[in-house]
């Protein structure tokens, strides 16, 4: 008995190790497919396919693990990185392996202008090579449009139409329907033309904000015309005649929006997606398969050519890249929002790395928290102070606190169509003591001083809060100028007359001085590099994002595989898609959220609600 039982526990015994081996080797293999890198092998001939998706922005939205469970989930907001695009064109230019660029547009949702001026200077580079571009979509709206219009092949399916529609800026007013609620907004505002708070305080636009957004809108609907015009080699006046006749001209047409575009010279052939991908392969073959053409996508290429060109560094000087991108909140925030906390600190990174001679800071944001804009020029400002310069190129928009952090730098570059300026401060606090009347609640009580309760929504501002509050805004417009002034050569009185909270479209912040020169993120680049004494070609690029620890990284990729797994094993990540359709499309919603989001402890706002469709 002792020797069956003495065997049997020796059996267990074994079987027990070798589960424990078998655990150990299957958590091994997670390990290092976590780590492990895979670099695709690139064809020796194919067509390099830019298919964004979404929003085409300067810094993906959240974390990796937030954005993989975002997808998962069927996420609506899907984003492209724009410098990921830019980056493989252009490398693609010189790659004999790379024998065609293909756009196809048809998940691409829209980007401001700048942006895309960003990606059609990368395509026109490619165009220099001789080898051809060429865009594909079943629709083009304007902003796809923009983009196809720098191909030299523009095809559109039998069923499409090409329609630009021009800029707007249309604001819901909620005043009508705060007076019903009984809500007071007690607004403290300093520029005539800071018409942020305006939707609360009215229920239509105001004479300023009518003249400040007709200019800056016909700023971007001559500069469309202007850019697409000259890609397509079309006459100066085509763009207006096309979109003035095209109801008309449709209906004369059968309603077949197709023949019009191709008529007007808009698109170079009607053809579909079977038929543009036979004649691309005839330019660079068919893939393994025989299913389609020979093709690489941005990710799959980038790994590749990241890879390339670290085998090739050699150690240059770095001119460093902060793209401060998003809303300005307080303290540490995620891609996509700029965290006074975060972002300071980015560039406190290039203030203390020897290898960083220059920094470039790429601004597209509306602004927000003063107190967080305020953070980050202070870290400008010691980061000249060591002797290295900092140089703005501004994107889609770089106003009101994005504007007050371009403000010290030693040169500020911005598209034409960039939106800038908005130099302003305001405070809003929503009371609801007429609400609660409405409903028979009363408020009533004691306090210890006469500002005991001043701030209380339940009852109106006191008044010496609402004193208060309008000489902490008046002040914090005079830093504002101040900041401005100093940055900008000028004295607070000629900021003032060019401030007051106006939005200024780039060609006209150039002519009043706000902006130094017009140009992209090139050119840019090339001005921090002169002003760094670093030679042309003489030195790589280097974003400086936030870096994660290796055990960090390790659970990130650890987590995301895990879910991708059980995603794949047919499990069901929990969310509504409907509920975020809904959320996307309720503007009361949306609008709320960007105000939640804006919980500065000061209660001070640089923000700018400029933003043009």
């Amino acid at each position: 008995m002792r020797a069956f039982f003495g065997a049997l526990w020796r059996g267990l015994d074994g079987l027990r190790k070798f589960l424990h081996l078998v655990l150990l080797l299957l958590l091994f293999g997670i390990v290092l497919g976590a780590l492990r890198t895979t670099i695709p092998v690139l064809p020796s001939k194919a067509a390099l396919v830019i298919r964004p998706e979404g929003q085409i922005v300067e810094q993906l939205t959240g974390d990796p693990f937030a954005r993989a469970i975002e997808k998962l989930q069927g996420g609506l907001r899907s984003e492209t990185l724009v410098w990921d695009l830019a980056d493989a064109i252009i490398a693609a230019r010189d790659d004999d392996r790379i024998q065609a660029l293909v756009l196809d547009l048809d998940r691409f949702t829209g980007a401001g202008q700048p942006t895309l001026q960003e990606l059609t200077r990368a395509i026109d580079t490619f165009r220099t090579s001789g080898k051809k571009v060429i865009a594909q979509g079943s629709v083009y709206l304007q902003a796809q449009y923009y983009l196809a219009a720098h191909a030299d092949e523009i095809y559109v399916d039998p069923l499409g139409f090409v329609l630009i529609d021009g800029y707007d800026r249309y604001v819901m007013y909620y005043k009508g329907a705060l007076d019903k609620l009984g809500v007071d907004m007690n607004v403290f505002r300093v520029g005539a033309y800071k018409s942020a708070v305006e939707p609360y305080t009215r229920t239509d636009m105001s004479a300023e904000d009518r003249e400040e957004s007709l200019a800056y809108l016909g700023a971007l609907w001559s500069g469309y015309q202007e850019q697409v015009q000259k890609a397509r080699q079309l006459p100066a006046d085509a763009i207006t005649k096309y979109v003035a006749g095209v109801a008309g001209a449709l209906a004369g047409q059968g309603g077949d929006g197709a023949k019009l575009a191709l008529d007007a010279g808009l698109v170079t052939g009607i053809r579909t997606s079977i038929e543009v991908e036979d004649e691309v392969s005839e330019l660079v073959g068919r893939d393994d398969d025989n299913d389609s053409y020979r093709s690489v996508d941005v990710n799959d290429y980038l790994r590749v050519v990241h890879a390339e060109e670290k085998l090739r560094s050699d150690g240059k000087p770095v001119i460093g890249v902060v793209v401060a991108a998003g809303e300005m909140l307080d303290g540490f925030q995620p891609g996509g929002t700029i965290g006074g906390e975060s972002t300071a600190r980015l560039i406190r990174e290039a203030r203390l790395d020897d290898n960083v001679k220059a920094l470039l800071l790429r601004i597209d944001s509306p602004g927000g928290s003063m107190f967080a804009a305020e953070q980050i020029h202070r870290e400008i400002e010691a980061l000249k102070a060591v002797g290295k310069p900092v140089i703005v190129s501004m994107g889609d928009l770089a106003a009101s606190g994005g504007y007050y952090i371009a403000a010290p730098a030693d040169e500020i570059w911005a598209q034409p169509t960039t939106i800038t300026g908005s130099i302003g401060i305001f405070a809003t606090i929503p009371t609801v003591n007429r609400t609660l009347d409405k409903i028979g609640v009363s408020v009533d009580g004691v306090g210890t001083t006469e500002w005991s309760g001043q701030l209380r929504i339940d009852r109106p501002i006191g008044k010496e809060a609402g004193q208060f509050l309008q000489a902490t805004i008046e002040h914090g417009y005079a830093v504002f100028l101040d900041r401005v002034a100093a940055g900008r050569g000028k004295t607070r009185e000629e900021v003032d007359t060019i401030a007051q909270g106006r939005v200024w479209a780039g060609i006209d912040a150039k002519r009043v001085g706000l902006v130094d020169h017009l140009g992209g993120f090139d050119d840019a680049l090339g001005a921090a590099a002169a002003l760094a004494g670093v030679d042309e070609g003489g030195y790589d690029v280097e974003f400086i994002e936030p870096s994660l620890s290796w055990a960090e990284e390790l659970a990130l990729q650890v987590k995301t595989r895990a879910v991708l797994a059980f995603a794949g094993a047919g499990g069901r990540l929990p969310g509504s898609a409907l509920a975020r359709v809904a959320r996307q499309f309720d503007p009361v919603a949306a609008e709320l959220e960007r105000w939640s989001r804006l919980s500065s402890a000061n209660h001070l706002y640089a923000y700018c609600f400029c933003l043009a469709q």
